[in-house]
């Protein structure tokens, strides 16, 4: 038995993300666990705490049955309290638990595909009790833990990995959002194009055409006279998309030109993670 082709380069994106976060927090003194991290709430404890659970939930391990304090004032919807239940858990765990506990989930993952045979249209449960086909499942999660590893990098002064394979997953998911930033989000004009224009370890031309009915649409054409162009680097994009940090705090990293109120409304609504 083997895992299916279509998934592979899923798994393959996981184990280079997984292991890297793994080697980043061998050295780490204790103190260096409660460093904030970019991911709003959360320190290095908190991050790691995460993807040990999202790779429980991989594993179809129940859920820890646990009560979240009221002050987490980073919580605000069913999304976030679904997702904090994992790491407000662990709070209190030491540096020694932290990385036993995630390498035996390595572990028992790396079994766990290894011996993989389903279909990528296979349903699985998803957070809040979703169903989803495996190929998404896997596809998101080692987009999420790859952000996660950026998260942590940020946060220990250890760059790296922005053109990993975590991050050519990361580029498609993203991608795939940019329709629904421009055309419902931002509004985008009916019969318009915007360019994103996007350089550094992963580099990529996109234009997102606005169709009469106001549906946007991915493409990888140039477009003739677009009503915005955003041209920006590859770790700003994904750290606006992913929520990091805010439009008004990297404006020096971010070249606009056409429509100012468009533009404005694409970066207020470049967030896609929730």
């Amino acid at each position: 038995m083997s895992l299916h082709p279509t998934l592979q380069p899923y798994a393959d994106a996981w184990t280079h993300s997984v292991e890297a976060i793994s080697e980043l927090l061998q050295p780490l003194a204790e103190a260096e666990w409660n460093r904030r991290t970019p991911c709003p709430g959360w320190s290095v404890r908190d991050v790691v705490s995460h993807v040990i659970g999202l790779d429980c939930e991989m594993l179809g391990d129940p859920r820890p049955i646990h009560t979240l304090p009221r002050d987490l004032f980073h919580v605000t919807n069913d999304h976030q309290r679904y997702m904090e239940m994992q790491v407000d858990v662990r709070r209190h765990h030491t540096a020694p638990e932290m990385t036993s506990e995630l390498e035996y989930v390595i572990i028992r993952r790396n079994r766990q595909l290894r011996n993989d045979s389903r279909d990528p249209g296979t349903k699985v449960r998803g957070p809040l009790g979703t169903e989803l086909t495996l190929e998404e499942s896997m596809r998101r999660h080692a987009f999420d833990v790859w952000v996660h590893e950026q998260d942590l990098r940020t946060a220990l002064g250890r760059p790296g990995n922005l053109d990993s394979p975590g991050a050519h997953v990361a580029r498609d998911v993203l991608l795939g959002e940019l329709p629904r930033v421009v055309a419902e989000g931002a509004q985008a004009p009916r019969s318009s194009a915007v360019v994103f224009d996007v350089h550094g370890p992963i580099e990529f031309l996109r234009t997102i055409r606005v169709d009469i009915q106001g549906r946007g649409t991915l493409e990888t054409a140039p477009a003739l006279g677009p009503a915005a162009t955003l041209t920006l680097d590859w770790e700003t994009y994904v750290r606006l998309a992913c929520g990091r940090v805010t439009p008004e705090s990297v404006t020096d990293r971010v070249k606009t030109e056409g429509d100012p109120d468009l533009t404005a409304a694409i970066l207020r609504n470049f967030t896609v993670t929730k």
